[in-house]
């Protein structure tokens, strides 16, 4: 049995090339009081990925929510070791672009499939940020 592969198109945010595991939700970010960037995990009680950690990860969302300290909870996250490997994220704002690009990771939105719903947590992703283009690896049922 072959491994199913899906290739997304989309536009950069951050330069880089990187492979890892995927870690997604459905949701929006909030980076103050969403995250512990000294952790690399989850930290909002009510966003169903509560605990897990985001760290090393290429992460998956909707989008950012919460005030401008998004961006220097995950630049903070980067200091700390902490930072995704890699962002997608589907809803463009000021935030989240500000805050990819202080990770210094490689980033990618305005894909032409919604991210949410093709990647799931556990998939394996590689994220092309210079060529805004997204290799998914689906894990095996």
């Amino acid at each position: 049995m072959s491994e199913e592969k899906i290739v997304l198109k989309g536009r950069k945010v951050a330069d880089g090339c990187v492979e890892a595991e995927a870690i997604v939700t459905k949701g929006y970010i909030s980076g103050w009081g969403g995250i512990d960037p000294r952790k690399g995990t989850f930290i909002d009680v009510r966003d169903p990925l509560y605990g897990q950690k985001f760290a090393g990860k290429v992460l998956v969302f909707r989008g950012a929510k919460g005030s401008s300290g998004w961006s220097t909870q995950f630049h903070e996250a980067k200091i700390m070791g902490n930072a995704p490997a890699a962002i997608i994220f589907e809803v463009t704002t000021t935030k989240a672009a500000l805050g990819t690009i202080i990770s210094r990771v490689p980033a990618v939105t305005d894909l032409d499939q919604k991210p949410t719903e093709v990647i799931e947590t556990g998939d394996w992703v590689k994220v092309d940020g210079t060529n805004g283009i997204v290799e998914v690896i689906k894990k095996k049922k």
